[in-house]
């Protein structure tokens, strides 16, 4: 089983959890009549009428993901628009588990903090937003009304100007270094120019649209689109990644084709009782595990996310990307459960159809 456990020992590690303070009334929340944060109530605005984005922010990304980076959908990416040594690149990176992303190696994310969950606080003054992440890593959107520059020194974090169209924030960044990646372990280089539209649509809910433009990796551009949650009665605290000496690398071993190596032969009737739909709850998140059956193979999907072939350990346990699938059946051998296996416990999902 290490072969697919190791990759979700890295990701814990790597990604910063949301660890808050105790509950603490937010100041300026809007209550219903029970005391609880009212999060349908108007989105505020700031003295001078724009709208206010300012608070602690829970992002929810639609897929939601979890294991080999190649389980997440890259927005509306279509596989023609991607150059071929991105496609190869993106191959090599699911088959080792990303075990480069530097994510792993405790370096920021660049680009990637947009398209990616967990916490962020928001400070907005008419001149600068400035966003926080967990990970002690930060960004500066200048609103004073610069451009971007036209050469600029790559760095982690790249550079960012912002602007109101009604009531969007419109964001514009450049400047990034090519050692990020972004979603889906999909890669990016100098020339990449990223567009974040942030819309508060209510007190509590902000929709926001990440689009890339990089047209020395991609055909055309491709947006990411998510959404995020006020945390109210919360705060944010750190989450270091490199706390550990090893980080967990001890454990990263095998790749993704290792699991076809101790296969094992299933009939393909047997198979075709598993495939459906499930779904259930993972952390605090709603998930969708799709199950296919194509060429005698079994394919999952998670969160509508690209379909990634799993390998028979046994007649009812499946491995191959980067977590494992163990089948519950009823009398007739139709399953009727799928138990997702993380490093932190197995997930029972119910069959839907």
């Amino acid at each position: 089983m290490k072969i697919f456990t190791a990759v979700i020992i890295l990701t814990a590690l790597a990604t910063p959890l949301g660890a808050q303070w105790l509950q603490r009334p937010t100041p300026g929340v809007p209550r219903t009549a029970d005391g609880k944060p009212n999060l349908t109530a108007p989105a505020p605005r700031t003295a001078d009428g724009k709208p206010d984005l300012a608070g602690l922010w829970q992002m929810i990304s639609p897929d939601g993901a979890v294991g080999n980076v190649s389980l997440r959908k890259p927005g509306d990416l279509q596989p023609a628009d991607v150059q071929p040594w991105v496609q190869a690149l993106v191959q090599q990176r699911a088959e080792n588990f990303g075990i480069d992303n530097p994510r792993y190696k405790c370096l920021p994310d660049g680009p990637n903090y947009s398209t990616g969950q967990g916490m962020k606080k928001i400070l907005q003054t008419p001149a600068m937003i400035v966003i926080l992440q967990e990970d002690l890593t930060y960004r500066q959107i200048h609103m004073d009304g610069r451009a971007l520059e036209t050469d600029p020194n790559p760095t982690w974090m790249g550079y960012s100007v912002g602007h109101w169209e009604g009531d969007t924030l419109v964001v514009e960044s450049n400047g990034y270094n090519d050692r990020t990646w972004l979603l889906g372990g999909y890669p990016h280089t100098e020339a990449l120019r990223m567009t974040e539209r942030f819309r508060r649509t209510d007190f509590g809910h902000m929709e926001i649209a990440v689009t890339f433009n990089d047209p020395k990796a991609y055909n055309k551009a491709w947006t990411f689109k998510l959404s995020a949650r006020l945390a109210a009665d919360t705060e944010m605290m750190e989450a270091v990644c490199n706390e550990r000496p090893d980080n967990g690398q001890e454990h990263w071993i095998g790749r993704t084709s290792d699991a076809q190596k101790s296969a094992v032969k299933v009939a393909p009737e047997v198979l075709a009782k598993y495939a459906g739909v499930y779904k259930g709850i993972y952390g605090r998140n709603p998930r969708t595990v799709e199950v296919t059956l194509s060429g005698g193979t079994l394919f999952i999907s998670v969160n509508g996310g690209p379909k990634q072939p799993i390998a028979p350990q046994s007649e009812t346990k499946f491995s191959g990307t980067g977590l494992s699938y163990e089948f519950i059946r009823d009398d007739r051998g139709i399953a009727t459960h799928v138990l997702e296996g993380h490093i932190s416990g197995d997930y029972k999902f119910e069959r839907q159809k």
